[in-house]
């Protein structure tokens, strides 16, 4: 799991929050990328943030539907066991 995202960036925050919570109910590991001052990694995702990617794959972006995450999460791990 890994969130992308900026400093100052109020929409970065709110997914941060949403995903804490998520992480207590579904233990998950969560990396974080602060994309502030890497050129390479702003123009990649400074119009998207926040980002979330799971999987290697970008799910979310602007916000997280906690619902949407959770089937997200199931349908990687199944995939992840080879189911």
């Amino acid at each position: 799991m890994r969130l992308v995202g900026a400093a100052r960036c109020h929409l970065c925050e709110r997914a941060r929050a949403t995903l804490a919570e998520l992480q207590e109910e579904l233990a998950f590991d969560l990396d974080e990328v602060d994309i502030t001052g890497v050129p390479e990694l702003e123009e990649r995702y400074r119009q998207w943030l926040p980002v979330v990617e799971i999987g290697g794959e970008r799910a979310f972006v602007y916000f997280v539907d906690p619902p949407a995450f959770r089937r997200k999460l199931a349908q990687a791990r199944a995939a992840e066991q080879g189911l």
